[in-house]
């Protein structure tokens, strides 16, 4: 079937399926470096436990069939054994269903890591990497040129993103229809990088401009994908652009590095200088019936997305299905106009009084040292980092597992420390921890001259009162009672 190969979109194959497979690359480092204090046989969410409630038709996953911490810490290995050969392009070496297993097995990996990660996987990012993995198996490699049917999927599945987005902030905050969400944006998003105080300072109406344009690209600019002739690639450029502005002025683990990848997926080689095709063999029929099976399977899938779209009560980030295909999309509906962080502190002294000397955990990511410039982390994700600025907002967010965090602080929990930059109990672990609330704010030009640092922070309100071992003896892990 002529009409089925697309030779014009090789290049644009190869461009997209490497920095895929380095966005897996670096989701599966994150799982095999966090994953025993998060949900490890001793972390503050077990996966055993989950799986000892949660069926496996409900959560699909290679773990409930066994589950240790060396059966994970192998799979997440794996994955990112894998995740490099591909970034080589170790799939064009392979014949074509060789290519597409690979494929496959990352995919399987990856789902059955997020579907029993909990609270800590609930990131729309999980859902939009699984789903661009699995469009991912059936884009071919250098034997047969990409799939027509397979790069319309990947244009949907863009258009979602972006239009969902967009959707999300037209009909939520109403800072976005004023204009003036990123007066604050900037300052309030849960991880700012090391350009985001400079963002913040921008002027005001150039903030207005930045939330104008997020409109445009986001509400208009998606439907250019659909368009013939060079309009496609005009569109894709316009979102890179914008998802890189979002790189240099924050920290959204692999989000925007993926839709990166989604946009440069739609740009055709007849519009620009790049190489040719190679020479490919027509297609076989198995593997144009599983293409079409494919596109029929998402274009009935589509129609939750669709109609969440059309929705007033538009949800953002919603899979629909537990192998996370054909999901819905969104970020910042609101906007906060205030930032809280929690503070966490210990101290070595055998009673808690009012000259008690407490000493601050510090954190990789989040803010908390008033005078330590933001770091840049994306696209690797800080797990508890983001966690905790939700757990800022409301405590029902940390309930699940804020306590058995501080559990482990008790008692230097080895793998739980390695989650933070900072532990101000190296020799012996505290006798009472507390945390506390504060208001966090930039600091002005001004205040940043007189070498007050990048934060001013004052104290709101006391997050947890002091606890010792024994208040949450129960919490912690048989190794450590």
């Amino acid at each position: 079937m002529e009409w089925f190969a697309a030779p014009e979109y090789w290049f644009a194959r190869e461009v997209f399926q490497r920095l895929l497979a380095a966005v897996y690359l670096v989701a599966f480092l994150v799982a095999v470096n966090q994953f025993r204090a998060l949900i490890g046989e001793h972390g503050m969410l077990p996966v055993p436990r989950f799986t000892a409630r949660v069926p496996a038709r409900r959560s699909p996953s290679l773990f409930h069939l066994h589950y240790s911490d060396r059966a994970f810490a192998a799979a997440a290995r794996t994955g990112a054994v894998l995740a490099a050969a591909l970034v080589a392009g170790a799939d064009d070496l392979l014949p074509l269903w060789g290519a597409m297993l690979l494929w496959a097995l990352l995919w399987v990996l990856y789902l059955s890591i997020v579907n029993v990660g909990q609270t800590w996987y609930a990131f729309g990012w999980e859902s939009l990497l699984l789903e661009t993995g699995l469009l991912a198996v059936f884009l071919g490699n250098d034997e047969v040129a990409p799939p027509v049917l397979g790069l319309w999927l990947l244009r949907w599945l863009l258009f979602r993103v972006e239009f969902g987005a967009g959707l999300i902030k037209w009909r939520g905050d109403r800072c976005w229809r004023t204009l003036t969400c990123l007066y604050y944006h900037h300052e309030t998003q849960p991880m700012p990088g090391p350009l985001s105080w400079f963002f913040h300072h921008l002027p005001r109406p150039l903030h207005r401009v930045e939330a104008a344009a997020n409109h445009v690209v986001q509400l208009v600019v998606p439907f250019g994908l659909f368009l013939p002739g060079p309009a496609a690639g005009i569109a894709a450029a316009l979102i890179t652009v914008t998802q890189l502005w979002l790189v240099l002025s924050g920290n959204f683990a692999w989000l925007n590095w993926l839709t990166v990848a989604l946009a440069l997926s739609a740009v055709d080689a007849r519009d620009l200088p790049l190489p040719s095709a190679p020479s490919s063999v027509s297609e076989p029929a198995w593997y144009q019936g599983l293409v079409i099976a494919l596109t029929l399977l998402v274009a009935v899938l589509s129609y939750w997305p669709a109609r969440n779209l059309l929705s007033r009560h538009q949800q953002m980030n919603r899979s629909f299905n537990r192998l996370h295909l054909v999901n819905a999309y969104g970020a910042f509906g609101s906007v906060g106009r205030l930032r809280h962080e929690v503070v966490l502190e210990g101290t070595d002294e055998q009673a808690v009084d009012a000259d008690t000397r407490w000493r601050e955990y510090g954190f990789k990511g989040k803010p908390g040292e008033p005078r330590r410039l933001p770091r840049q982390f994306a696209p690797y994700h800080l797990r508890l980092d983001w966690l905790l600025w939700f757990a800022a907002i409301s405590p029902s967010y940390a309930g699940p597992w804020f306590d058995s965090f501080v559990a482990r602080l008790l008692v230097n929990d080895r793998d739980t420390l390695a989650l933070l930059r900072h532990n101000p109990f190296p020799g012996a672990p505290p006798t009472f921890v507390r945390a506390r609330l504060y208001r966090y704010r930039f600091t002005s030009w001004s205040e940043l001259r007189a070498g007050e640092g990048w934060w001013h922070r004052t104290p709101v309100h006391e997050y947890l009162r002091p606890v010792s071992r024994h208040d949450l003896a129960h919490l912690l892990p048989a190794r450590h009672r």
